[in-house]
């Protein structure tokens, strides 16, 4: 396997199915996610567009010709409540491995290939999100040495 950056006209494919498979993985977390067909181009070209803005990558994982899972990092200012050396962070903010590959490694190598990205632009913090209900993904960030920073809550007004 290997980690290289993504080619959006090569990889359209590929990534267009992992927006659909995040987005279907997570709606049995969370059903407010989208499952028609358009939301895949709609994210894609969203993503696009945030990376140009925030001076972000995008990389995939292949093996064998096959394009097995994908990570997007940018760079982010934090609010001015910061400390100053802490206050730009790197952020990955799409990470989704194939079904068949989960378990092999792909995520980790793929973490790797951001805080690599993130070192190289002498960041000294990297944050990752996860939904709150999705606990293997969060244990799978806590074993590659991420800890709870922030909680985000949520109350829907009826």
């Amino acid at each position: 396997m290997r980690i290289r950056e993504a080619d959006v006209t090569r990889d359209r494919v590929a990534l267009l199915s992992f927006i659909m498979g995040s987005q279907q993985f997570e709606y049995a977390i969370e059903p407010n996610r989208r499952l028609d067909e358009p939301v895949a181009a709609e994210h894609l070209d969203k993503l696009i567009a945030h990376l140009r803005e925030h001076d972000g990558k995008m990389f995939v994982a292949e093996a064998g010709g096959q394009v097995l899972g994908w990570a997007v990092v940018a760079t982010y200012k934090g609010e001015a409540f910061i400390v100053p050396e802490e206050r730009d962070y790197a952020y990955i903010f799409e990470l989704f491995v194939a079904e068949k590959t989960r378990g092999q490694g792909t995520g980790r190598a793929l973490i790797a290939a951001c805080e690599d990205w993130a070192r190289a632009k002498n960041f000294k913090t990297i944050q990752i999100g996860v939904l709150a209900g999705n606990a293997r993904a969060a244990s799978i960030y806590r074993a590659a040495g991420y800890s709870d920073y922030a909680l985000e809550l949520r109350k829907y007004l009826r």
